[in-house]
């Protein structure tokens, strides 16, 4: 089974970090992961979606903090126009179930 996630921040402060609001979304994905008894390590696949690809720096450090046993596949973009004029939008596909490295 499948859990697919995505979450969209909009910066209502001109001076919030790109940073900061990714770090929002991965809390969020925390709390929808748990909802579905799984965590950040059954993560096997995420898109970043960026707003201006100079934040992707930022972005790295956080995702590197959340993201630390099974580094899942990733893919980052820089986009023309996130919903509700957002700065980062992060998809995710997680494993439900026990995922056993072989």
């Amino acid at each position: 089974m499948e859990c697919f996630l995505n979450r969209t921040l909009k910066a209502d402060v001109l001076e919030a970090r790109c940073s900061f609001l990714f770090l929002q979304a991965l809390k969020n994905m925390g709390e929808i992961l748990k909802a579905a008894d799984v965590g950040y390590e059954n993560v096997v696949k995420t898109t970043v979606l960026l707003a201006d690809m100079n934040d992707f720096a930022q972005v790295n450090e956080v995702y590197k903090k959340y993201f630390q046993k099974r580094f899942p596949a990733r893919a980052a973009y820089q986009v023309a126009h996130l919903p509700k004029s957002g700065r980062v939008e992060i998809e995710a596909i997680a494993i439900v179930a026990e995922i056993v490295d072989q």
